[in-house]
């Protein structure tokens, strides 16, 4: 238990560095006051372009993978359980989520965290990463919502975990059904938190005027 706490509190602190608001302060300007008025990458790709918006992306990437590497390198020992391996990226990554949604110094109001999951599916397993590569993009390229591509990229890393948890695949090879399910348990508030941070952006699907995203400069709207 106290693993799990530590490693939540050590990515929360990692998930604290909120690329998109930092770039802004950069260019005289707070992100949250522009376009959706999320402090997350397809807002940035509105406000600033592309190129802003890619930074972020990787920049949102990287710390989540920096919170599991942290974790690993004090918590991680070959001769423990190997069922730790999984716990602490799983709780790492959760935090540094949840630390990016909800940053203290900025009122709590953050991200959706969907880069972030990205970083923490990186960690996970390579074949999830590809899934979430081909439904992402597949769905973004075809539709240019990025709101619907990244719900469904959640959607299917939680049954992808539920999946590979129960038949022992992948990076859920050799751990017990205990451990599985706690894995599921915590993609799964994730994925449930996701869904209600993007609420509006359900809403707006299902009535037809959800703004849609292209990779241009001036494209400005609601999203991430």
């Amino acid at each position: 238990m106290i693993m799990r706490i530590a490693c939540l509190i050590i990515g929360y602190a990692c998930g604290l560095f909120q690329t998109s608001y930092i770039l802004g302060k950069l260019h005289g300007i707070d992100i949250r006051e522009y376009g959706s008025g999320n402090a997350g990458t397809t807002n940035m790709l509105r406000t600033m372009g592309t190129k802003a918006g890619l930074i972020t992306f990787f920049g949102d990437v990287i710390k989540t993978i920096a919170a599991v590497l942290i974790c690993l390198a004090i918590f991680y020992r070959r001769d423990v359980n190997p069922e730790m391996l999984q716990l602490i990226k799983i709780y790492a990554s959760a935090g540094a989520v949840l630390g990016h949604n909800f940053p203290f110094y900025l009122g709590f109001k953050g991200g959706k965290g969907i880069a972030c999951t990205a970083g923490m599916i990186i960690t996970l397993d390579p074949f999830m990463v590809l899934c979430g590569i081909i439904i992402f993009f597949g769905i973004f390229f075809t539709t240019h919502y990025v709101s619907l591509g990244s719900i469904c990229m959640y959607v299917a890393f939680f049954i992808g975990t539920v999946i590979m948890g129960a038949m022992n695949l992948g990076c859920f090879k050799n751990i017990t059904p205990t451990v599985a399910i706690e894995c599921d348990i915590v993609v799964g508030l994730l994925t449930v938190m996701a869904l209600f941070r993007h609420r509006n952006n359900i809403s707006r699907l299902l009535d037809h005027n959800e703004k849609k995203t292209y990779l241009t400069h001036n494209d400005k709207g609601a999203g991430e």
